[in-house]
């Protein structure tokens, strides 16, 4: 039975801003039907209050102690290990790190930084990487939809500081395992009791059921026809959109 979800945001529940027709009504389906919500995003174009303050002001009924992002976890890591970051990331994002001692850095976090992955940035965290540093990515998303248009996310950037240095980045959001657990973790429930609603085949999806949750590929936001056939592991839902999921996932016995 499922008795929580986790709602990926860009895509799912709106696009460029605008809510996904039905969107609105499908979370107050899960409420009223005493569903756990959280919502999970490696969205790295804008901080964690950002994105919650941009949903709020859609119409969406949430929380900020609902709203769990890859930022947030990557922000955590740094404190607690006591890193001090180079931060190749968005400029919209840089206020989720600016009270952490970036001097002398000995850590590289890597999110969407669009027109920041220039040669010289890119060389300097290849440099810091060679002397040590270790390789922190917000997500390994290759592509997103915007404007009608699919950008390059972080992850073929950071595959290339990976082949470059000949290192592995410990990826701290979607779709990393320890990401889905602290999600999961935080409703209460078992993995199997949650629901990933995600528009990316890989990094919601397979993501998900990889670590042990039900998930579901919608057909809006990303999604491109064939997507489906690229998740490997076996179970994945396919719905229309995230009310299709909704009214599904309310009518599992």
């Amino acid at each position: 039975m499922i008795k929580a979800i986790l709602f990926d945001i860009s895509g799912v529940l709106h696009m460029d801003n605008m809510p996904i027709a039905g969107a609105i009504e499908a979370l107050h389906l899960a409420r009223n039907e005493q569903l756990v919500v959280r919502f999970v995003t490696n969205t790295s174009r804008s901080t964690s209050t950002d994105t919650l303050q941009s949903l709020l002001r859609m119409g969406f009924d949430l929380s900020v102690d609902e709203v769990l992002t890859a930022p947030g976890a990557v922000r955590l890591a740094l404190q607690q290990r006591g890193l001090r970051p180079y931060c190749l990331v968005h400029e919209k994002l840089r206020p989720e790190f600016a009270d952490l001692d970036q001097n002398l850095p000995n850590a590289v976090v890597v999110a969407d930084a669009a027109e920041g992955f220039t040669y010289e940035n890119m060389n300097r965290a290849f440099q810091l990487i060679m002397d040590g540093a270790p390789l922190l990515g917000i997500g390994l998303n290759r592509y997103f939809r915007q404007n009608e248009q699919l950008l390059l996310d972080a992850g073929p950037f950071i595959t290339a500081l990976e082949y470059a240095c000949d290192v592995e980045a410990e990826i701290l959001g979607k779709p990393a395992k320890g990401f889905f657990q602290t999600a999961v973790e935080s409703t209460g429930f078992t993995a199997e009791e949650v629901l990933m609603i995600g528009d990316d085949a890989f990094a919601d999806v397979e993501g998900a059921l990889t670590a042990g949750l039900r998930a579901c590929l919608v057909q809006t936001g990303k999604y491109s026809p064939g997507d489906e056939d690229k998740i490997r592991q076996p179970g994945a839902w396919v719905c229309h959109s995230v009310v299709d999921a909704v009214s599904r996932a309310v009518k599992q016995p």
